[in-house]
């Protein structure tokens, strides 16, 4: 294909083009020419040059009428009305005749080389800027899809020039400080993938919410990706860990999440699209199976090293042909530019109550006002500065409006919906997908929008007091003594890995068996015993699966994997299933499976369970997903503590029943703790260390079994104390005796977190590390190294802490 001054193939492109031919289509020429050793496949297409745009605005006294109408908006004139003059000036026109004959000659050979007479092509927009990369211009201008024929382009790409004057890239040049005649409009001319007939989406290198660099994300919906940018769907979202993409023989894919994708945009006729409702087997499917996921994900990461630093990819998948491509690819400019050595926490400072609505998370901030609720974009002299954005979907022409919000919530979308994208490059608070919040959210309304409570975000009403601090990274103290992480909400997990913490000390099965499975594992496995309604919500649950016990494995694997993850190569302690019987049959369907106990807190739990025939199906479960996790997803930085063992005997028969399930103690390193909290672990400190890897402390149960105080009465709470001296005894001995053997000590639980002289003690009986609640973690931190000073602690960090340890 040729090179002209007007019209320039994507095999004539490279980086380096950007001023030429925009950031867009430099990056689509760089690809086609320097990814392809990688396998990366690109549409093949060309671009229109900014010289191309020059002659266009050139035409006549078409410049000066631009600038006349751009002079009237610095004089105070509507945005809307100054963009709307602009881009009729453009359309009134024709493209200049050397201009037009080089597209439709360049069409005339991309013909040839798809075998179309008539191909098909997405024309999409590309604005230059030497300093694009700073900046994302994504979605301020134009892109048509399923362009066919001569004069159907050429209309296409006017229509993509009069775009570089949209009201909402007016709004952003402004916003950003660049000069409008400063920047050109290229073309994108690109054979279009029938993604139509299959699916697309987009992939970071990066998770766009958090900024953690060690994963890749990928969304997925049916039809054509717009549904996806602009936010109409809520799309599928795969989580690829990319440590694990190095071993072909592991499955990096630590994460699926399948949406509701209710609706898919296709082709209809006469080269336009049309939106249309999803089939119920399409919402239960995965729009791509693990063989695809990994391959875009070896392409993003592809894509990733060679620019140097994380992507922004659109791909789309060929229904035809079932080929995957990409057909987009910018540097990611919002998580990327983020200080790594500050971390900002929000935290509301009194008790909400019920939220009205809930939603995805975006970002980590908290936002509140009166409640702006519109179906359509309005002028901003009708948005009230600080108002709550609360709309069905957002697109482009949004901006303007977002700007204003303090908050933005929509029904539809998901994490790289178009709300979620700006909101993020904007700084503001975001909850997507809520469902109803057009419906539930009265305008005029005064609510608090709160991203700061995990992946979860939710509007409460009412403006909430909330606190926002801020910590230098780089200012907190190197320790001894591990100061580790208490985790329990995988989709928290990314949030903190900024956190120079030594890895996970305790992270609580428990809780992703009642907030992402939901149901009692036995009653997975026979729902035969279940009432009606519990069977009901069981299969509704179970619906995409043979083997209900799947379901369980897979929930569990993926919560544990992202909290692994996170903390990669650092330890992960994961405890083993704690729920007393009162808790467990809360479940779904946990009733049948659960005897009613008078004091369950020392009744049938932890260690006791796993080998019993009341249970020792469900505790296969949880060994099937550890197992998963570290021997298939590669997380071997995983050990597994086992809760509440009482006995040597009860030792030895858990660990036989996890060495069935293939969790046997030593095999790809697998440590195994026990946790600490009976006296007859403190007494038989030597033999319990002969059975397990290492200790960790659960001091409230400790105290409680020390002390004979029920930890949960109100009558007895002034005798309940960690500082007893019984209680501080049994940690001492427990530290040296372990010691002695080899086997490191910690200690998980809150009081470290509220009681600096606590830790102090702690310190002084040579604990070998401390786990705390993530927002404890600085303070904490504080508190060991003043410790470590009193006591003149010096000294590396013991050995046998570590669960890579060689």
């Amino acid at each position: 294909m040729g090179q002209t001054r007007y019209v320039v193939p994507f095999t004539d492109l490279g980086r380096d083009d950007v001023g030429r031919v925009g950031g867009k289509n430099a990056s689509l020429g760089e690809l086609t020419n320097h990814l392809r050793h990688a396998g990366v496949r690109v549409p093949p297409g060309f671009a229109t040059t900014a010289e191309a745009y020059a002659e266009l605005l050139g035409t006549g006294d078409l410049r000066s009428q631009v600038e006349t109408q751009l002079d009237r908006l610095h004089d105070g004139a509507p945005l809307d009305e100054v963009g709307a003059g602009i881009r009729s000036l453009f359309l009134a026109r024709r493209l200049p005749a050397r201009v037009r004959d080089d597209v439709l000659a360049a069409y005339r050979r991309l013909a040839v080389e798809t075998c179309q007479a008539e191909p098909e092509v997405a024309v999409r927009s590309s604005a230059t800027a030497e300093d694009l990369p700073a900046a994302s211009f994504a979605g301020q201008q134009e892109t048509y899809l399923n362009v066919r024929g001569e004069d159907e382009l050429l209309n296409a790409c006017l229509r993509c020039c009069a775009s570089l004057f949209t009201d909402r890239a007016i709004d952003y040049r402004e916003r950003m400080g660049f000069d409008h005649l400063a920047v050109a409009l290229s073309v994108g001319v690109q054979a279009m993938v029938r993604s139509d007939l299959a699916g697309a989406g987009v992939a970071f290198t990066l998770d766009p919410e958090t900024g953690f660099a060690d994963v890749i994300v990928v969304s997925a919906a049916w039809g054509l990706g717009e549904t996806v940018v602009s936010g109409q769907v809520d799309p599928d979202e795969y989580t690829v860990f990319k440590p694990s993409m190095k071993d072909p023989a592991l499955d990096p894919v630590i994460d699926v999440q399948i949406g509701t994708k209710r609706l898919k945009t296709v082709y209809a006729e006469h080269g336009s699209t049309r939106t249309v409702r999803t089939s119920r087997d399409e919402r239960h499917q995965q729009v791509l199976d693990g063989s695809e996921i990994r391959l875009l994900a070896d392409w993003a990461a592809a894509v990733e090293e060679h620019y140097g630093c994380p992507m922004d990819l659109e791909w789309a998948k060929d229904g035809r042909t079932d080929d995957l491509w990409i057909v987009q690819a910018r540097p990611e400019t919002v998580q990327s530019r983020r200080r790594a050595d500050t971390l900002t926490r929000r935290r509301l400072t009194a008790t909400p109550g019920a939220p009205l609505v809930e939603g995805t998370a975006v970002g980590e901030a908290i936002g509140q006002g009166p409640v702006v609720a519109l179906d359509a974009p309005v002028g901003l002299d009708r948005f009230p500065q600080g108002g709550v954005l609360v709309t069905g979907i957002t697109d482009p022409d949004w901006e303007p409006v977002m700007k204003r919000a303090s908050a933005v919530v929509t029904d539809h979308g998901g994490r790289t919906s178009h709300a979620a994208i700006v909101s993020r490059e904007l700084g503001v608070p975001a909850v997507v997908g809520t469902g109803n919040a057009t419906q539930l959210l009265d305008d005029g309304r005064a609510v608090t929008v709160s991203c700061a409570e995990g992946g979860t975000g939710r509007v409460y009403a009412g403006l909430l007091p909330y606190e926002e601090t801020q910590t230098d990274l780089a200012e907190l103290p190197t320790t001894r003594t591990r100061v580790m992480l208490n985790l329990a909400d995988p989709s928290a997990a990314f949030r903190w890995w900024r956190l120079p913490a030594d890895g996970v000390g305790l992270a609580r099965l428990e809780f992703i068996v009642a907030h992402q499975v939901k149901t009692h594992p036995m009653a997975l496995l026979h729902p035969d015993r279940l009432d009606p309604a519990d069977r009901h919500v069981v299969e509704r649950l179970t619906e995409d699966y043979l083997d209900p016990g799947q379901y369980f494995v897979d929930r569990l694997a993926h919560g544990i994997a992202r909290i692994a993850a996170s903390r990669w190569p650092d330890p992960v302690v994961v405890r083993t299933s704690d729920f007393k019987t009162n808790e467990y049959a809360k479940l779904v369907g946990g009733r049948p499976f659960e005897p009613d106990e008078a004091n369950p807190m020392i009744g049938w739990r932890g260690a006791s369970r796993y080998y019993s025939e009341g249970y020792r199906e469900g505790f296969a479960l949880e060994c099937r997903a550890l197992r998963i996790v570290r021997d298939e997803m590669g997380l071997t930085n995983v050990v597994v503590m086992i809760p509440f063992c009482r006995t040597l005997g009860e030792a030895d028969r858990v660990l036989a029943v996890m060495a069935d399930e293939g969790l046997e103690r030593g095999r790809n390193g697998l440590l195994v703790y026990v946790m600490a909290e009976i006296p007859a672990n403190v007494v038989l400190a030597e033999e319990f260390a002969l059975r397990f890897d290492g200790f960790s402390i659960g001091s409230n149960d400790l105290t409680q079994l020390t002390l004979g105080v029920d930890r949960d009465s109100e009558q007895l709470s002034r005798l309940f104390d960690e500082r007893d001296p019984a209680v501080v005894r049994s940690i001492e001995s427990l530290a040296a005796r372990a010691h002695a053997v080899g086997r490191p000590v910690g200690l998980c639980g809150q009081r470290p977190s509220d009681d600096p002289g606590f830790t102090a003690l702690l310190v002084e009986a040579g604990l070998d590390s401390l786990s705390v609640a993530p927002d404890s973690f600085a303070a904490v931190k504080q508190h060991v190294a003043q410790a470590e000073a009193t006591y003149g602690f010096n000294s590396p960090v013991s050995s046998g802490n570590s669960a890579r340890e060689e």
